[in-house]
């Protein structure tokens, strides 16, 4: 690797990469680029590298999935492959970066700290590298990013990935244009299937009509890369800690809920039940994001 410019700060210098030095599926794809530059380190061997992209207007339906999803891959030799985009980008960096799971960015610009795209998530795109990831792109280090630049992108994180996973897709979205390059990379598709009025759920629902691979839960992901997974102790653990109230809160969250909605299907005194729900946030067992409360 040959030192190029300092980037982000006096410690991190943006590296060239030659053919040779590519990971082996970014060489195998049709017209892999010819150099790319990289601020970090690439992970180690063995590890998988798993894309998870989606709406850069990402709902709280969107945000919640993508954020679960993450959490229950902790522990597994997987890398998080994002395009550093708002939205559903900025959401899967975070979240991986949050559980210690390794991310790659590939930024539809160049790497100096003048031309990264979006400017606002420059301190993400610091921790990314701080934390032992990488950020790439074949674009010149000044290159400020163009319409044209992030479809060019898309092919990379298609291409270094073993799947692609998208969670939120409109009807045109550049999510969908990853997930073509995928399926002509031979690599596979996982979409969360979405509500039917939604138009950030259009395209990932068209996915699924198209054969992509379903996804519910982490478990889903991980058997499809090829993980063994046993979901039934950590389940029962959590139950085990459980009273039969708590239980019976559980049974009411077969899909998240408005904490005010959820007290008044509890049937129970308004101060008990914000108690109970507060224990079993403690717990673990629930989470309250963007207003609405799930089992965790």
């Amino acid at each position: 690797m040959r030192r190029y410019e300092k980037a982000f700060c006096m410690d991190t210098t943006i590296k060239k990469l030659s053919p040779e030095e590519f990971p082996e599926a970014l060489r195998e794809i049709p017209k892999p680029p010819k150099m790319l530059y990289m601020c970090g380190t690439l992970p180690p061997e063995g590890v998988v590298y798993l894309a998870v992209i989606g709406s850069r207007t990402a709902t709280s339906y969107g945000k919640a999935v993508c954020e679960k999803l993450i959490e229950g891959l902790a522990g597994y030799p997987i890398c998080i492959v994002s395009g550093l985009a708002l939205g559903m980008d900025g959401i899967a960096h975070t979240k991986a970066l949050a559980v210690g799971l390794l991310t790659v960015a590939f930024p539809g610009s160049g790497l100096s700290k003048k031309a990264l795209s979006p400017a606002t998530h420059f301190a993400l795109a610091e921790s990314i590298v701080a934390k032992g990831g990488a950020l790439i792109s074949e674009f010149a280090p000044e290159f400020q990013a163009t319409i044209w630049s992030f479809p060019q992108r898309n092919r990379l994180i298609a291409g270094i990935s073993r799947a692609v996973l998208i969670i939120e897709a409109k009807e045109k979205s550049g999510a969908l244009i990853t997930a073509r390059l995928a399926l002509d990379y031979n690599r596979d598709v996982f979409a969360v299937p979405g509500s039917v009025f939604s138009d950030n759920s259009r395209g990932t629902n068209a996915l699924i009509r198209g054969g992509a691979t379903v996804v519910l839960e982490s478990a889903d992901i991980l058997r499809a890369l090829g993980f063994s997974v046993d979901t039934t102790k950590t389940d029962t653990k959590k139950l085990q800690e459980c009273s039969p109230e708590e239980i019976a809160v559980l049974k009411l969250l077969y899909e998240p809920k408005t904490r005010d909605d959820l007290i008044r299907e509890m049937q129970t005194p308004t101060a008990e039940a914000q108690t109970m729900l507060s224990m079993m946030e403690i717990k673990g067992v629930i989470v309250e994001e963007a207003g609405y409360v799930r089992k965790n």
